[in-house]
Formats: structure tokens, C-alpha cells, sequence
């Protein structure tokens, strides 16, 4: 008799099509840290411009990705028109965040070639946090971002307040990944699935209320990463603590692949039972526009005051996820993207704001700043009245796509309050129009750097004419929030 070899069994190759630009991101990167270690400071140039480059090229195979739903490592990770523009979104705040670091980090003599890799690397785990597909592939990319973030918050590290923010940014964020792990874990023990599908099978009759118990933990983690309250408290600390590069890109790509999450997790794993996350979510959104309304009124430090806007601008894009709607979906995306380009271009103006090669930060040091420099007191004030909500900046509109959506879900009591606090909030944004308007000026800036001074034209000129071009975003914004139902 012939013997029998038993036959081993095979494994799928899983199709890597669908994370082509993580997978260039993270092989490039491997590079410009082998690169770096070789070079040693004197690399520093190269490897930021090869970092951007790596970017850029990420930026270009997501946009030329197919628009179908796409799946790989067995389900774990999603490529779909919605994922497509967050990332869009996570690269191009990147991008901009390495432009604005460099004239800055040469002047304060921290110019090293760790920051662009560490940039790099927390954008690959923000892409993986936008297209993940399962609760393991969750937390892989929110470590991932959150490790080198921590890093990056302490760049500065002669400076006390940036050594602080970096401990502070790391204690908390280790509590809020162990509350998002424990909702995780939760979540899988009652419905046996750590997959977006089998969540949604599982809970399609209604959820137990150890799935919603899991739910909140989930989501206070989720709140942690997007500076919503009441996991707010280490925004003000580490916005003002960290260089203000590394503020603007805290305030900006890692903000677009949380709030991605958010949207996901949610509509993708639990839509069956919105009516208990909805109740989660109104009320992190009130509380956030409360505090971000409120609490910025009494600050000084325009970083701060930042921080608390931020706040404030996440509890508004909540107003569009509250909904559950495609149109609320779809509010998010708009609101987001707008967001993005206006934060950037408010921190490249904050980073003009240097006299005698010193980095000012108090509010009253815009003052004036119309006389000695009309160029950027027009391109502030336009942001800040844009942030506001006032017509016709294109922050209008991000506020009002997602106002018609909370009242077209039958959530008129949060579209009257968020009204509200848009009106309170204006008080802070006009009081630095005010400023650079109406008091006495003081001594001019410096000359602004070339990357600075390009970042707010480009900024300006979108909040000015986004009114009158709107159409392209809306149609994407709805492409996207259909591709989730």
C-alpha cells in the first residue's frame, strides 16, 4: 500500500490592492529611517522632502483606487469612496503639517529627521483607523498613531511645557485606549465578533445591554482621540505645550481619521440599534459645544483658545453622526473637510505670528496686526469669522449641512442648541477680529515664511469662494455617505 502524505493546508493570499498606499507608506518609511540612521543629522532636509514625497504618493494611489467596496486581510481592512476621502483628508493635513514644520524646527534648532518619520508613521496608522474593518484593526491603527503622537507632542524637549504635554498627552491616551479596549473586548464577549459584519448580524434584533455597555466604553475611547468632553482635558495642555507644527497637525489629520472612525464603527457595526447611540453621542455633542463655547471666552493664549474651538467644531460635526442618516453622514463629511483647511490655515497664521525670531502666543500681540500686515489680518479674520458660522465663509456651510440633517432626523431641540452656541462661540472669534481691527497696533512681525504665507492664501482663498463652488464637495461628501449604507 502506498503511503498517504497528509496534504498542509493552504492559506489565501490576501489581495493587497486595497492597502497599496499604507503598504508603499510603510516600506518607504523603513527606508528613511535606514536613511536617517546612516546620514545621521544631516539628513534631516532629504528626509523631510522624501517624507512628503512618500505622502504625496500615498495621496495619488488612494485617489486613483477604484470607488468599489474593496476587502483584504480576510475582511479586516475596507477600501470604499468613504475611507477614500478621509484619507484624502489624513494626507493632505500631513502633508501641510510637514510644510509648516520645517522653517519653524530650524529656527528653535530642533530640526531633526525623526519628526517626518514619526509624521509618516502615525499616518499609516490613521489610514489604518479609517479603512478598519474589525475591532482588532481598530485598535492596531489607533496605537499605532497614538505611540508616535506622544512622541511628537514632547518634540521639543528642552522645553518644559512640551516634555509635559507629551506625559500628559501619553497618561491619558493610555487611559482612553484602555477604556476603548475594555468596550472592545465587551463587545466581542456578547456578540461573539470582533468583524463590523458579524457585530451587525449579531445585534440586528437589538443589542444587550452588555453590548451597549460595551458601546460606551468604545466610545469614550473614541471621544479621547477626537477631543470630544468630557475626554477633553488634555487638548488645552497639549495644544499649548507642543511647537505649534505639531499643534496644527494634531488639530488636523488625526482628527479627520478619528471622526472617520467614529462614523464607522457606528453606522457600519451598530445600525440596528442607533436609537441607544444616538442618546451617547447628543450628549457628547452638547457638552463638547458647551465647553469648546464657553471655555475659550476667558482664554489669552491663542493656542488655547484653539483647543478649545477644536473642542467645540468636533461637537458640532457630532450634530451630523447623532443623525444617522445618509444626509447626517454626509454632513460630517463636508463639515470635516472644511475644517481641515480652515485649522490649517488658522495655525499657519498663529506660526506668522514671531517678532525679533520669538514665537508669540497671546492674543494681544495680533493687535494692530491690520495696520503693519492687512494681508494677514484679512486672511485671520476671515478663518475666525469662518469659524464662527458667520455667511457667507465656508464655515457656514459646514454647520448648515449639518444642522438641516439633525432636523431632518427629528433632532430639532440639538439643531436650536447648536444654533445657540454658535452665536456664544462667535464671541471669542470676533473679539480676535476685534483686536487685530480696532486696537493700537504694536511692533510688525517678521517676514513670513514662503510654506506659511502659501498655506494661508490657499486656506483664504477656499473659505472665501467655497460659496460659490460648493457643488463638487457636496456630490463627494454624498458618494462617501452612501458607500457606509
Amino acid at each position: 500500500m502506498p503511503t498517504q502524505v497528509a496534504s498542509l493546508p493552504v492559506y489565501a493570499v490576501p489581495a493587497l490592492g486595497p492597502a497599496l498606499p499604507e503598504i508603499v507608506l510603510a516600506i518607504g518609511v523603513l527606508g528613511l529611517v535606514l536613511y536617517g540612521a546612516i546620514k545621521g543629522e544631516r539628513s534631516t532636509g532629504a528626509v523631510t522632502f522624501g517624507a512628503i514625497g512618500l505622502l504625496a504618493i500615498a495621496l495619488l494611489l488612494v485617489i486613483v483606487q477604484p470607488n468599489e467596496t474593496q476587502t483584504t486581510f480576510f475582511g479586516a481592512f475596507v477600501s470604499d469612496v468613504f475611507a477614500k476621502v478621509f484619507k484624502v483628508l489624513t494626507l493632505i493635513g500631513s502633508i501641510v503639517a510637514l510644510m509648516l514644520a520645517r522653517d519653524h524646527f530650524a529656527r528653535l534648532g530642533i530640526d531633526r529627521f525623526e519628526y517626518p518619520i514619526l509624521v509618516v508613521l502615525a499616518t499609516i496608522g490613521m489610514m489604518v483607523m479609517i479603512s478598519a474593518n474589525d475591532l482588532i484593526a481598530v485598535y492596531m491603527g489607533l496605537e499605532l498613531q497614538s505611540l508616535a503622537a506622544y512622541v511628537i507632542a514632547s518634540f521639543h524637549r528642552d522645553d518644559g511645557k512640551s516634555t509635559e504635554a507629551g506625559l500628559k498627552y501619553f497618561v491619558l491616551g493610555a487611559l482612553a485606549s484602555g477604556l476603548l479596549l475594555y468596550g472592545a473586548s465587551l463587545v466581542y464577549g456578547f456578540t461573539g465578533s470582533v468583524t463590523f459584519e458579524g457585530i451587525r448580524a449579531a445585534v440586528e434584533g437589538g443589542a444587550s445591554t452588555g453590548v451597549v455597555f460595551g458601546l460606551v466604553f468604545v466610545a469614550a475611547g473614541i471621544a479621547f482621540k477626537i477631543s470630544a468632553a468630557p475626554f477633553h482635558m488634555w487638548t488645552p495642555d497639549v495644544y499649548q505645550g507642543a511647537p505649534t507644527p505639531v499643534t496644527a497637525f494634531f488639530a488636523s489629520a488625526p482628527k479627520m481619521a478619528a471622526m472617520a472612525l467614529a462614523v464607522r464603527i457606528f453606522m457600519d457595526a451598530f445600525p440596528a440599534i442607533v436609537d441607544q447611540w444616538r442618546q451617547i453621542i447628543v450628549f457628547i455633542s452638547i457638552l463638547s459645544m458647551l465647553v469648546g463655547s464657553f471655555a475659550a471666552i476667558g482664554q489669552t493664549n491663542i493656542k488655547r483658545l484653539m483647543a478649545y474651538s477644536s473642542i467645540g467644531n468636533i461637537g458640532f460635526a457630532l450634530i451630523g453622526l447623532a443623525a444617522g442618516t445618509v444626509e447626517g453622514v454626509q454632513g460630517v463629511v463636508i463639515y470635516m473637510a472644511i475644517y481641515l483647511v480652515l485649522t490649517l490655515g488658522g495655525f499657519a497664521c498663529i506660526l506668522a505670528m514671531r517678532r525679533g525670531g520669538t514665537m508669540l502666543e497671546d492674543v494681544t500681540d495680533l493687535a494692530g496686526a491690520w495696520r503693519n500686515h492687512p494681508y494677514l489680518a484679512f486672511a485671520f479674520a476671515g478663518i475666525m469669522l469662518s469659524l464662527a458660522g458667520i455667511p457667507p465663509f465656508a464655515g457656514f456651510f459646514a454647520k448648515l449641512y449639518v444642522f438641516i440633517a439633525a432636523i431632518e432626523a427629528g433632532l430639532v431641540a440639538l439643531a436650536v442648541i447648536g444654533v445657540v452656541l454658535s452665536v456664544v462661540s462667535a464671541f471669542y472669534y470676533l473679539r480676535i477680529c476685534k483686536v487685530m481691527l480696532l486696537d493700537q497696533p504694536v511692533a510688525a512681525f517678521d517676514p513670513i515664511p514662503t510654506p506659511v504665507g502659501g498655506v494661508i492664501a490657499v486656506s483664504s482663498a477656499f473659505n472665501l469662494v467655497l460659496w460659490l463652488t460648493a457643488a463638487p464637495l457636496v456630490a463627494v461628501a454624498l458618494i462617501a455617505a452612501q458607500s457606509l449604507f
